[in-house]
């Protein structure tokens, strides 16, 4: 089997999958289960090799999964969950073959016991930047 079915139908598992995905992309660091991180990991690394290739079918292609979620910062502008990830998080990425996400572990769930981990974007170390 190539993904988790993680307790729910298909049409439930895609749009908690893209709300997911939107969050990450606003937020750029979410906390949730494991299960759904992994799976979460696949689509985030899926839309950033979209935002990297930039071209109208790769933005149109990416609009079919981001929704379509304003962010307002404090300087006052407006920008979309897609733009973000077009303009800002796409770019960060440009000399990257993969691995766009990481995932940390934090401990068991009080509730559940559920696993519980972070999922951010991978920031660039200065190390690794003077590298390349």
């Amino acid at each position: 089997m190539g993904y988790r079915k993680l307790g729910r139908t298909s049409d439930q598992r895609k749009a908690m999958l893209r709300d997911l995905a939107t969050s990450l992309i606003v937020n750029e660091r979410i906390t949730t289960t494991e299960k759904r991180a992994k799976e979460l990991r696949k689509i985030a690394d899926k839309l950033v090799t979209l935002g990297k290739r930039g071209d109208l079918a790769s933005r149109r292609r990416a609009g079919q999964t981001v929704r379509n979620v304003e962010i307002t910062y404090e300087d006052g502008t407006i920008q979309s969950a897609l733009q973000k990830l077009f303009d800002d998080i796409a770019p960060r990425f440009e000399d990257r073959q993969g691995g766009y996400t990481s995932i940390k572990k934090l401990g068991e769930r009080r509730g559940d016991g559920a696993e519980t981990v972070i999922i951010e974007f991978v920031q660039e170390t200065v190390a690794t930047a003077e590298k390349a």
